[in-house]
């Protein structure tokens, strides 16, 4: 088989001939071990195929939600001050037309 296996479907099952998640690898030669692994076997594929095992790439659903959750608060924040201003131009309305009439009955008390 040519493909590299990825964590999920491993090329290989037999633990001897996987190549090992710890960062040894990163630091030690590119020229695979003589050990048993079978010689069409790079260590390189395994360690790349395994990158996807990251720490960022675990957090990202958590990141993606916290996201989500940031921008339905920021729009519900901006629903609720939309819904304070709307009532406050009612309110303000209903004050004028009470002041009007309040000025017309004293207008009218005045005159008459």
């Amino acid at each position: 088989m040519s493909t590299t296996g990825t964590i999920d479907r491993p090329l290989t099952h037999d633990p001897v001939k996987q190549a090992s998640m710890t960062r040894r690898l990163f630091l030690a030669s590119a020229e695979p071990r003589s050990s048993s692994a079978i010689s069409d076997f790079s260590h390189t594929g395994v360690i790349d195929s395994r990158q996807n095992r990251t720490r960022e790439m675990q957090l990202q659903p958590e990141a993606l939600a916290r996201a989500h959750m940031h921008d339905r608060m920021r729009e519900a924040d901006a629903e609720r001050e939309a819904v304070r201003l709307v009532t406050a131009r009612r309110m303000q309305r209903r004050a004028e037309r009470a002041s009007l009439r309040a000025r017309r009955a004293l207008a009218m008390a005045v005159m008459g």
